[in-house]
């Protein structure tokens, strides 16, 4: 039970709420409210030679206005804000004068939620508005909302801060109008690349979010314990193994939105808790993904924004195919001047102390070319770019390439300075995988608590035999972001993960 300590608004509403209740009126009804239509539709159709169309709105009032016995009520519903029009006449049995003053007028108050049955005309200013001819409570808002004020379409004295907007983002998405468009942006963009997918006749699946091994990745998971079976289980850092064990099975084509959760860091691109999009096609490679990926992301942009450029930080950013491709080590090359190819771990070391990289004695090969590539490259690839052919050592489920054995069949696609996708032409020798997973292994003994685990069961599937494939994974809130020029993950999640706030 919270001590929140009540402020002279919420003391008010409080007494609101039990004077409603003495004029009979319920705040909390539980019957039916029959909405038929919504505020965006009502404006967007309104039709000056055919007014008066009888409507049902509900929603919240968001300011009043009141004008002896009328008023003005600005109302807001899931698509947006329309203006109601209130007379005592026509809400009040009998023209109850004493019911309209106490109830109308006195006793409700900004976030209530109402219903309003009545019709639609213009007023004599021209707004498009509902004459209400009954009024229903329909529940009482206790705490009083943020008021943000509005001219000529822009916000000031707006609810900004970052801490309570995330924390209360049930008060964000109601006062700031901007915050719900991302939202709807983020279901559109899940729903483009589904259809994308599901167009091509691969199938969405689901896979274990508790597993016994947390593979897929190289990531820290979270433990928990499974008290019935008495085992330790992690959540998922990924779904790749599984997907894959779905490949061995014969599905052709299987894709899978999941939420993944890391015990990492947290910052603008990273969180704990994401939704990653995986996909696994068979008798593909990387260079068939690769296009693939330009195709999908271009359609994407295509439904969500109409177009294929979008702005971020006020760079321009155009999502339309080609892509640039370029190697890991010519990008390393290019942004650095130093070519690695063919250095030992210590070369790397002395790479990395050169370039005033911070380095550990439990980093092998791959881990230094990812911190040099990381701190020297990652952030200079704002427009897409595909970096292909990554060392072995960096990707333990990755096939090794065809014309360079030191090298895998691999890509990131970098946008904004981000990884946004990553993909590979898929290993299926068992016994390569199991000497890539014996590496891990070592690294994992030397102190590296990212290092992939041995999946005994994953080997096992393909030793049955696994066909060809190609995979990609795509994090989700950094797609959203970029489509909708945030620059912060927290922006594009309902609610982020904070610490906890004291309620004492």
């Amino acid at each position: 039970m919270s001590t929140h300590e009540l402020s002279e608004q919420e003391i008010f509403r409080r007494r609101s709420l039990d004077e409603l209740r003495k004029a009979g009126i319920n705040p909390y009804p539980a019957s039916e409210f029959p909405v038929n239509a919504k505020a965006k539709e009502i404006i967007e159709t309104f039709n000056d030679d055919q007014p008066n169309r009888n409507v049902v709105v509900a929603g919240r009032i968001m300011s009043r206005r009141i004008m002896g016995k009328a008023s003005f009520i600005e109302l807001l519903d899931t698509t947006g804000r329309i203006q109601v029009y209130i007379t005592r006449d026509d809400v009040c049995p009998n023209e109850d004068k004493e019911l309209y003053n106490t109830v109308f007028k006195k006793l409700l108050d900004i976030g209530d939620f109402i219903g309003i049955k009545g019709y639609v005309f213009r007023t004599q200013m021209g707004t498009i508005s509902i004459h209400a001819q009954s009024l229903t409570v329909l529940s009482k808002s206790l705490r009083p909302l943020p008021i943000v004020k509005y001219k000529d379409g822009v916000a000031y004295d707006a609810f900004e801060d970052p801490e309570l907007r995330y924390r209360q983002r049930y008060v964000d998405l109601v006062v700031n109008d901007s915050i719900k468009d991302i939202f709807i942006k983020r279901t559109k963009i899940f729903n483009s690349m589904r259809e994308f997918f599901n167009k091509r006749g691969y199938i969405e699946v689901d896979t274990p979010v508790l597993q016994t091994i947390p593979g897929g990745a190289a990531a820290r998971p979270f433990i928990t314990h499974h008290n019935a079976l008495d085992i330790p289980l992690y959540l998922r850092i990924a779904n790749e193994l599984y997907l894959k064990r779905l490949i061995v099975a014969g599905f052709e084509g299987v894709y899978e939105f999941s939420r993944n959760f890391r015990n990492e860091g947290m910052d603008r691109t990273h969180s704990p808790e994401f939704t990653a999009m995986e996909i696994y096609v068979s008798y593909k490679d990387y260079n068939w993904m690769m296009q693939f990926t330009e195709q999908m992301l271009e359609r994407i942009c295509l439904d969500t924004l109409g177009t294929t450029d979008v702005t971020v930080n006020g760079t321009n950013i155009s999502l339309s195919p080609p892509f640039r491709r370029i190697t890991m080590t010519d990008a390393i090359r290019e942004n650095t001047g130093i070519d690695i190819t063919g250095m030992d771990e210590g070369a790397l070391r002395n790479v990395c102390t050169k370039l005033g990289i911070e380095h550990t004695p439990s980093m092998g090969k791959g881990k230094l070319i990812d911190e040099i590539f990381g701190e020297k490259c990652e952030g200079k690839y704002i427009q897409p770019t595909f970096i292909t052919d990554y060392p072995k050592e960096m990707s333990p489920l990755c096939k090794q390439h065809r014309e360079n054995p030191e090298l895998t069949e691999r890509f990131e696609l970098m946008v904004n300075g981000k990884e946004l996708a990553n993909a590979y032409s898929e290993l299926n020798d068992p016994i390569d995988q199991r000497e890539r997973f014996e590496e891990q292994l070592r690294l994992s003994e030397k102190g590296d608590d990212e290092a992939m685990f041995i999946d005994l069961d994953f080997l096992r599937a393909l030793e049955y035999g696994m066909p060809p494939a190609s995979g990609m994974g795509i994090g989700m809130e950094r797609l959203v972001m970029l489509l909708t020029g945030q620059t912060s993950i927290q922006e594009v999640q309902f609610f982020p993960h904070m610490r906890p706030e004291s309620f004492n």
